[in-house]
C-alpha cells in the first residue's frame, strides 16, 4: 500500500509514493513538483482522495480528505534533506506536463544518468513540494469469498456498513 492512486478534486488521478502517514494527525505525506498542475489545483485546501489496495490481504482503503501544498516550510525542508540525490534530481527538469518534440525525461543533458552533487541540486530545491492530505474519512473494504466486509472510519467514529 506504498503507492496509492491519488485524486484531486478535478478528478485527475495518478499513482504517487506515500512517504509517511502521521497516525496522530491523520495526515498522508507525498512529494511532488511545485510546478505541477496538481500543485496548482490543490493549493492550500482542496478536497482530495487516495485509493490503496493490498492484493494479498484483499483490502481496499479509500481515503478522503483535504490537501495542501507546502514548499518553504520546515517540513518541506526536512523532507528535501532526507531525500536522496537521485530523488532530488527529478526536480532539476522541465516543469511536469511541458510539451516535447520527442520523448524526454525533461532533465538537463548533463544530469541524465548521473547522481548529481549537492551543489548541482541547489536550483532543484525551489521546485520541490510536500503534498499533505489531512484524512477526514477512511472507507475500509475487505474482499472475501465468504462475504465482503466494509467499515466507514472517522477520527472519532467508526461503523460497519453494507459493502
Amino acid at each position: 500500500m506504498h503507492s496509492p492512486v491519488v485524486v484531486t478534486h478535478d478528478a485527475d488521478a495518478r499513482i504517487m509514493i506515500l512517504r509517511e502517514f502521521d497516525c496522530d494527525d491523520w495526515t498522508l505525506r507525498f512529494h511532488t513538483d511545485a510546478r505541477s498542475p496538481k500543485a496548482a489545483v490543490i493549493g492550500d485546501g482542496s478536497p482530495m482522495a487516495a485509493l490503496f489496495y493490498d492484493p494479498e490481504e484483499k483490502v481496499q482503503i479509500r481515503v478522503r480528505g483535504t490537501g495542501r501544498i507546502e514548499t518553504q516550510t520546515g517540513l518541506a525542508e526536512e523532507a528535501w534533506s532526507e531525500s536522496s540525490n537521485f530523488a532530488r534530481r527529478c526536480y532539476l527538469g522541465a516543469p511536469p506536463g511541458e510539451m516535447r518534440a520527442e520523448p524526454s525525461s525533461g532533465l538537463p543533458d548533463w544530469a541524465e544518468g548521473i547522481q548529481p552533487t549537492d551543489e548541482q541540486l541547489v536550483p532543484a530545491r525551489e521546485h520541490f513540494a510536500v503534498l499533505l492530505v489531512k484524512v477526514e474519512e477512511v472507507d475500509w473494504y475487505w474482499l472475501s469469498n465468504e462475504g465482503h466486509r466494509r467499515a466507514l472510519i472517522g477520527r472519532d467514529t467508526a461503523s460497519w456498513i453494507t459493502p
